[in-house]
């Protein structure tokens, strides 16, 4: 076997492990792990999370020896980005409000979320506050290096670039379905709505990247609608 084609195996075999993990990580955690000791959930959370993010780099500069190119934010993806964000914030929040609440279509998913809440130590406006700026603020900027950076880059170095996009988008939703169905139920259509709803906004956010060479457009798009989806839950579970 060549060198060249050997490397190009393993950096396969790197990618499908990156596009994999996210989802073996959250049935451990939603499914294995559900009602176990919130500290060891907490525990099994942050070391994956670690293992998660730390992968990408390891792989490039380690194995492939390469020093990551960064590009300055482009002001037109930035926009863009925003423009997405406020979009979807503006839609998931009037039809939560105008049709799913009035419906009870989320109800069920109320007492789950709760309990996830309280496992993490929220049991206040200000405490779900902080966990919310967070995970929209930070926790968004790195799953977009993850996906839009490191699976989409590296698949857009094998495949054309719309294969690429469908690969990453359906990685990028395949942990989302095990988490929606831990709140919804496996046969819920919100689960799987949601969740391709989930995929439309990695497809995009994958082809706003690779049009403005930039992370910062599709991470503030990414960032608004964790807002949203925060927002519209602490309406669905109520005082803390």
């Amino acid at each position: 076997m060549s060198a060249s084609l050997a490397s190009r195996r393993a950096s396969a075999l790197a990618v499908a492990a990156a596009l994999g993990f996210p989802t073996l990580f959250a049935a451990v955690y939603f499914v294995w792990l559900a009602g176990g000791h919130p500290a060891a959930q907490r525990g099994v959370y942050a070391a994956c999370k670690v293992v998660q993010f730390a992968f990408p780099l390891v792989w490039v500069l380690g194995a492939q020896r390469r020093k990551p190119a960064w590009s300055r934010p482009g002001t037109a993806g930035a926009a863009e980005g925003l423009l997405f964000g406020a979009i979807v914030f503006a839609l998931a929040v009037a039809v939560y409000h105008l049709a799913l609440k009035p419906a009870g279509l989320l109800a069920p998913a109320a007492g789950p979320v709760r309990d996830k809440i309280a496992s993490f130590g929220v049991d206040s406006l200000v405490k779900y506050a902080a966990l919310g700026a967070f995970l929209s603020g930070i926790h968004s900027l790195l799953e977009e290096y993850y996906w839009r950076w490191f699976c989409f880059g590296e698949l857009q170095r094998m495949v054309p670039w719309k294969p690429a996009v469908a690969i990453s988008s359906a990685g990028f939703m395949g942990h989302h379905v095990i988490v929606l169905a831990t709140y919804f139920g496996w046969l819920s259509p919100a689960t799987w709505l949601f969740s391709l709803a989930v995929a439309t906004g990695g497809a995009y956010w994958a082809w706003l990247y690779r049009r403005s060479g930039s992370l910062v457009g599709p991470w503030l798009g990414h960032l608004l609608v964790d807002v949203a989806i925060f927002v519209v839950g602490y309406d669905l579970v109520g005082t803390l």
